[in-house]
């Protein structure tokens, strides 16, 4: 009776329905339990119940999403690295010539690009679904954010159809390795040197300087000059009566000999060949000769490749017989053969096939 008196007076006094259950519910938490246990009263169980182990739990919980969602962040990553790093890695066939060491740089551009998007859109999954999990526990009904999103998202998608198939295109574009920084490309709006690509705009520089913005959702076709290899293609025109097998000789040999120049040997890629006739006209007939040369140096080995020829099938004629390489005027040429084809004379002084 005294110390029940002892505590009314301290205003620490417990009904006798108040207990450890009834305060703190049938599975008492830490805090509320050791208030009880110390205080034996109903109001600081409640405040400790209320403002300190409700938002502790909830802190907790959310420390503990984020702690999976950067642990799950992670191993995403780890994961586009490591297939990233293997599809970069060249190819089983060990060759190291300049065209497939070009091939394996932009292998390497690709997946870094590649992986850059993978690791993005990783993380703005898993951190959206880690801010849904976070409002859940902070009490936010998520079934009408949830309801206007979907309506949000819906509305966006129709009144950004462009930006939506831009951003597609772009991403298909890295996928598939249709270009890249540096690629002379013709766009169909625009040919030029690729000098910036997004997902959403690739920027051209044309010959003119004039720079291009093409949005990558209006691209329908593209035609890549840089990619891979390139092919010199020369229609040499000798004279009608000819020995034609004689010419087909002194083509190979002249275009073989240019290609063992240390000069030329890592422009072009495999010896050059001679397909033949290409086109018989009345007082001419056009050889075609191929030679497969690293991108974008196709034009500089046709330009040394035509004075070679012209300066080793002079030297091979007959004397007295110069080949002569007319077209006649009122005829369309062939694809790279000119208009009129000067008369190719026989030089004045012995020259050996070859020289410059």
């Amino acid at each position: 009776m005294i110390s029940q008196a002892l505590l009314a007076a301290r205003g620490l006094a417990t009904a006798p329905q108040d207990t450890l259950e009834s305060v703190c519910g049938k599975q008492p938490g830490i805090a509320c339990r050791l208030a009880w246990d110390v205080l034996h009263n109903r109001t600081s169980a409640d405040l400790v119940k209320v403002w300190l182990a409700q938002p502790v739990s909830v802190v907790l919980r959310i420390l503990f999403v984020l702690l999976v969602a950067v642990l799950i962040r992670i191993a995403a990553h780890r994961l586009i690295n490591k297939i990233t790093s293997r599809a970069a890695q060249p190819g089983a066939n060990g060759k190291s010539d300049a065209a497939h060491l070009l091939m394996g740089e932009r292998r390497r551009q690709r997946a870094k690009a590649l992986g850059s998007i993978l690791s993005n859109a990783a993380s703005v999954l898993i951190f959206g679904i880690a801010a849904v999990t976070i409002a859940g526990d902070l009490g936010l009904n998520l079934a009408p954010v949830l309801a206007s999103a979907g309506v949000l998202g819906i509305a966006i998608g129709f009144g950004a159809q462009s930006l939506v198939r831009d951003f597609l295109a772009g991403i298909f574009m890295l996928l598939e390795d249709q270009y890249g920084v540096g690629d002379v490309i013709d766009s169909g709006y625009a040919t030029g040197t690729v000098e910036a690509v997004s997902l959403r705009v690739t920027t051209l520089r044309d010959v003119n300087g004039v720079v291009w913005y093409v949005r990558n959702g209006t691209i329908n076709r593209i035609g890549n000059e840089s990619q891979g290899w390139a092919r010199a293609v020369i229609d040499f025109p000798v004279a009608y009566d000819q020995d034609l097998p004689r010419v087909r000789q002194v083509m190979t040999e002249t275009a073989a000999q240019m290609w063992q120049e240390e000069r030329w040997r890592d422009v072009i890629t495999e010896e050059p060949e001679v397909w033949g006739v290409e086109a018989v006209y009345s007082d001419a007939i056009v050889m075609r000769l191929v030679a497969r040369t690293l991108p974008l140096r196709q034009w500089e080995v046709a330009r040394e490749l035509r004075e070679r020829l012209k300066m080793a099938l002079n030297f091979a004629a007959a004397p007295g017989q110069a080949i002569q390489a007319t077209v006649s005027a009122g005829r369309a040429p062939t694809a790279g053969t000119p208009a009129q084809a000067p008369a190719l004379q026989q030089p004045a002084g012995p020259q050996p096939p070859g020289t410059r």
